[in-house]
């Protein structure tokens, strides 16, 4: 055991200073260890899946309670590890957290390594992968109306309530003041993974994990667990009521120098629009804005943020209506997108026949309204 954790410690220093990447030499390396030190427990995470490293924090716990070594390892569709990868000799169980591979990946990685293989997930598009060949080997808990974090903290919990401490302590995976507080970030991570949005504050919340993502990834944060343990569901609302008001403000500034947009040269009818070259990142809240105000001003409830992205001029489209689908105009074009929120490229001067011929007139007359708006 105390080999392990020795070897552990040099295997972090290796992570961080050999990859970046999932299937890296270093991520590699970390395998060809386990190896050599016949580690029976492995788990993958979902990458950059907040569940899925909540998940990989309780796995994490639930073996450290237990003095049981357990590599941790992202695992990305961009460059995913192979079966072939993860054959290690020994290997006992394998944790799929917030993800269940490519098709027939658990079978085939239950049958490279002899292993217990274990997954979480809980969207439906897995639905078609959930049996198995090997069902004395392969278990998946797939539940649509349960997040895969929420799930493996039930499970982990579980498990070490089950194997009580020597001394006849029950453990607990994490002590009541954190817990308390993880069950808090857990029921909003769940509201967002089952696209239910019902949570008071849940935008603010989406908004404020946006930076979590760049330390989601334990091969190059090697404190990503005591970090995920100090996550609080009231300092990411309050840091994503911040950047809202921020980005308003921000998009505030371009709401002045509103223009009239003949959609499809006025095939789909006229909006409001706006250059917005250089601040591409406020498109959405600009949009919806102009949305509103183009409703207001008897055009259609459409927003359009026009700016220039590599030397291409690129629209997109936002509405704050239900019942209007900008993704019409954006497919027409060659984009894509949802009745809400749309995009496409567009030629120059393809865009020139979309300005309203009084467009500056119009928007130097219209500007009172606004501001009364």
């Amino acid at each position: 055991m105390r080999k392990w954790w020795r070897t552990k410690c040099a295997l972090g220093q290796i992570l961080r200073l050999r990859g970046r990447g999932f299937r890296s030499d270093a991520a590699l390396k970390a395998i060809s260890i386990a190896g050599e030190e016949r580690v029976k427990n492995l788990a993958l995470y979902n990458y950059p899946s907040l569940s899925g490293s909540l998940s990989a924090l309780f796995a994490h716990l639930f073996h450290s309670h237990l003095n049981l070594p357990c590599l941790l390892l992202p695992f990305s569709s961009v460059e995913p590890l192979r079966v072939e990868d993860l054959c290690i000799e020994g290997l006992e169980r394998v944790y799929l957290l917030d993800f269940l591979g490519p098709k027939r990946f658990a079978d085939a990685l239950s049958r490279g390594s002899s292993c217990e293989v274990i997954g979480f997930d809980h969207r439906k598009s897995v639905l078609g992968q959930i049996t198995s060949d090997h069902p004395d080997k392969v278990t998946f808990y797939v539940d649509l109306e349960k997040s895969s974090s929420t799930a493996a903290y039930e499970y982990f919990s579980s498990k070490l309530v089950d194997l009580n401490s020597p001394d006849g302590n029950v453990a607990s995976l994490l002590n009541p003041e954190v817990e308390d507080r993880m069950k808090m970030v857990l029921k909003y991570i769940e509201d967002m993974d089952l696209r239910r949005w019902s949570l008071p504050d849940i935008n603010a919340f989406r908004i404020g994990l946006r930076e979590w993502r760049s330390k989601l990834n334990c091969i190059t944060n090697p404190y990503i667990y005591k970090q995920l343990l100090e996550i609080n569901s009231v300092d990411l609302i309050a840091k994503g009521n911040s950047d809202i008001s921020s980005r308003q403000s921000a998009a505030n500034k371009f709401l002045d120098k509103v223009f009239r947009v003949r959609l499809g040269r006025g095939f789909y009818g006229e909006c409001l629009g706006v250059r917005a070259d250089g601040n591409s990142y406020l498109s959405d809240e600009i949009g919806k804005q102009l949305s509103a105000r183009s409703a207001a001003a008897g055009l259609r409830p459409i927003g359009a943020v026009i700016y220039m992205q590599r030397n291409n001029l690129k629209m997109c489209l936002r509405s704050t209506d239900s019942a209007t689908d900008t993704s019409e105009i954006a497919k027409a074009y060659g984009g894509g997108g949802s009745a809400s929120s749309s995009s496409f490229i567009i030629r120059m001067d393809e865009y020139n026949q979309w300005l309203s011929v009084n467009a500056s007139r119009w928007s130097k007359g219209m500007m009172h309204h606004f501001v009364k708006y």
